[in-house]
């Protein structure tokens, strides 16, 4: 078993249906038990785990999922059967099915790498914002620059076309 490091949690950190979520084969590997536990433990408290805790993937989603590997090896990602997904809520309510004290140090790091994720958003969101005020600002800026060009070019003489020509002849 390899060290649990904020890294590979986060590499276990997935978009599905528009939310970040976690394969029940990675949890069962992060937790040290076998995934057929930890689907087990689950189904014996289903009524803990509502759809946006907890949903199993699709056959349509388990296929994209596969194509997107490219392989059905094990080790690249390639899942045989409808896996759980946990949203941050459900891998939450997991430390409530399983008590052991392993289960409870992994979902500690999980819930802070999900709050990681979620403030870098937050902030991403924030200079997004910043950038587009800029822009509209900007947009001002410019109007007011290329209006005082225009009015340069109009004070600007002209000079007489018969002038002499300046350079090597």
């Amino acid at each position: 078993m390899s060290e649990i490091t904020p890294k590979r949690i986060e590499q276990m950190i997935y978009i599905i249906r528009g939310q970040k979520v976690m394969l029940d084969s990675d949890l069962g590997e992060l937790y040290e038990i076998e995934k057929k536990m930890l689907k087990r433990a689950v189904r014996r408290n289903i009524e803990r785990f509502p759809d946006d805790f907890m949903f199993e993937l699709t056959k349509e989603e388990l296929e994209n999922w596969r194509y997107q590997f490219g392989t059905s090896n094990k080790e690249k990602m390639g899942l045989r059967v409808q896996p759980f997904v946990f949203t941050e809520q459900g891998v939450t309510m997991l430390s409530s099915v399983l008590r052991s004290p392993k289960a409870i140090q992994v979902n500690i790091s999980i819930v802070r790498i999900f709050i990681k994720m979620r403030k870098l958003l937050a902030s991403e969101e924030s200079l997004t914002d910043k950038l587009e005020q800029l822009e509209k600002g900007s947009d001002k800026l410019f109007r007011i620059v290329f209006e005082r060009l225009d009015n340069v070019e109009k004070n600007v003489p002209l000079l007489p076309r018969d002038r002499s020509k300046i350079g090597l002849k």
